[in-house]
């Protein structure tokens, strides 16, 4: 079967995100109110697996071995639909 499935990674509390404060900054100089910008990467990615379950397991260790950095960053993994 073929899932969707959605991985949300963002940077663990404590790290600094360069990107982030940059937008902050040039939204502040352009006249906008932000107390704060922190950036999110979200894939979506299509995996054929036997269940749900597999494919959040395939999906997971996928995150581990290269989607992200579990020093700096945090993620989860959402099946979308079956």
């Amino acid at each position: 079967m073929n899932f969707k499935v959605e991985v949300r990674i963002e940077l663990k509390p404590g790290v600094i995100d360069a990107e982030g404060e940059t937008i902050q900054k040039s939204l502040k100089l352009l006249g906008y109110p932000v107390n704060e910008v922190k950036t999110v990467k979200v894939y979506v990615i299509s995996i054929d697996a036997n269940s749900e379950k597999d494919a959040e397991k395939k999906i997971d260790d996928a995150c581990k071995r290269l989607l992200a950095n579990p020093v700096i960053q945090n993620y989860s993994v959402k099946v979308k639909n079956a």
